[in-house]
């Protein structure tokens, strides 16, 4: 019925048109797939997205779908919207919301699978393909909203692994124009699909988290498309009987809106925050902050001379996966405070080659991480709309240097210039794609609504 949260969701995903994407929802969009594509790109170069390949591989299924950074290896669509997730999130280089999830990743490569899926007499032009993308982003923001536990860093769950497959599977359903009963029930199926726990991050683990939300997503939809049925009550807060709100400790979920005069895409009223470099979000406050600090240190003694440093203190949220003094691997570095401040001390910037081996184990960067002390103060909240990092050093002379950060470039408060995205783009998608071809995707993705055949992309 219609009347329920779970059936206002299912009517929302069949009733939304293009007419209902603003302009400013529009722009952001494509951002986002811009932005995911080079992520991916780059993402196809790592380790953990070998290994997933070569799983893949494994299956003889029909191979009808694109793999990034692979050109002439193609995959069954569930199987490529695996592999291309998990490039995606392998560096941990893609889009955060909030609250906190990772949304373009859990839904971009299931829907370009599933537009090499479709036959070519009913192929989705551009503008489905976007209307589809931005369902799949409203459909996770509307749910992580639902309880106030998903508003801080979280401890559970991660929050892509779970909004993300009922994200991937709406945006599915959209695309392949599934009628409001399948829509329903493939957030059903979906929901027995979702959740992986965080203690996972910082491995090779973590990125099959968005892997496999953007398949499961996609199969839930594919399911449903078939005849199978799911409870559809899945998204309301039935006493006694756990479905969504299995999931978050608090959970109020509220009908969502039909599209059109009444509704107003989240994505209008909250940008998304891109990376600058490859590392857990927390690290960007930090970062800022170092580099903030290192200014000051360089003015007040002419270069950065880490001897004259007697102790590097962090004022930062309490958050345990994150908090990682002495980390021993690359996963484990992009989640950790410390490194990232102290990478950015030594060097001056964080990006790809900070976290390679070499330069995890330089004997200066360790003594430096031996210098660091942590400190949580009350109002530093474990909350990316209002954390803060804090960097100080304190001087064998008494003297103390203090950077701070609030806002780093790239938060939904701060984005990415025009500019600053696709020179994050360029220099991602050079790593496995000729200038022409670079180029050509920027232009596909600048005239999306005038594409007449998303497969293209």
């Amino acid at each position: 019925p219609e009347d329920t949260v779970t059936g206002s969701f299912a009517s929302f995903i069949s009733a939304a048109r293009p007419e209902h994407l603003s302009q400013t929802v529009r722009q952001r969009s494509k951002r986002m797939i811009l932005d995911s594509l080079g992520v991916g790109l780059v993402g196809s170069t790592t380790r953990v997205f070998d290994i997933a390949l070569r799983y893949c591989r494994l299956y003889s299924s029909v191979a009808v779908s694109s793999v990034y950074g692979k050109p002439g290896v193609k995959l069954s669509p569930t199987l490529a919207a695996f592999t291309n997730g998990v490039a995606t999130h392998s560096m941990d280089f893609d889009d955060t919301w909030h609250p906190a999830t990772h949304p373009s990743g859990a839904v971009l490569p299931a829907l370009l699978a599933a537009s090499q899926m479709i036959p070519p007499s009913t192929k989705p032009n551009g503008l489905d393909f976007l209307l589809a993308f931005n369902v799949g982003l409203e459909v996770q923001g509307r749910l992580m909203h639902f309880s106030t536990e998903a508003h801080d860093i979280p401890k559970r769950f991660h929050p892509p692994s779970v909004v993300g497959t009922l994200g991937s599977a709406a945006a599915t359903a959209k695309l392949l124009s599934l009628s409001p009963a399948q829509c329903c029930h493939a957030l059903g199926i979906a929901a027995s699909l979702a959740g992986a726990p965080m203690a996972n991050a910082a491995t090779q683990a973590k990125p099959l988290h968005v892997g496999n939300a953007t398949r499961l997503g996609l199969e839930a939809a594919l399911l449903a498309a078939r005849g199978m049925e799911a409870n559809p009550l899945i998204l309301d807060d039935i006493p006694g009987c756990s479905g969504f709100s299995a999931f978050y400790g608090v959970y109020r979920p509220k009908p969502l809106p039909a599209p059109g005069q009444h509704h107003e895409f989240l994505l209008e009223k909250q940008d998304i925050a891109f990376k600058r470099f490859p590392a857990h979000l927390g690290m960007h406050w930090v970062v800022d902050a170092a580099l903030s600090v290192r200014n000051l240190f360089i003015n007040y003694a002419g270069s950065f001379s880490p001897s004259l440093i007697r102790s590097i203190l962090l004022k930062i949220p309490v958050s345990k996966y994150i908090n990682r003094p002495f980390p021993s691997s690359e996963h484990q570095a992009r989640h950790s405070f410390q490194f990232n401040a102290c990478a950015a001390l030594l060097d001056g910037e964080v990006g790809l080659g900070s976290f390679s081996e070499s330069s995890i184990q330089r004997q200066e960067l360790r003594e430096l991480l031996d210098k660091v002390v942590v400190e949580h103060p009350e109002d530093n909240m474990a909350n990316f709309d209002k954390m803060y990092g804090e960097v100080a050093l304190l001087l064998h002379t008494g003297d103390v240097l203090t950077g701070k950060c609030d806002t780093f470039y790239g938060h939904w408060r701060k984005p990415l210039s025009k500019e600053s995205l696709l020179k994050k783009f360029r220099s991602n998608a050079s790593h496995v794609l000729p200038e022409e071809k670079i180029e050509a995707i920027i232009t596909l993705v600048e005239n999306l609504e005038n594409l007449s055949d998303s497969s293209q992309l």
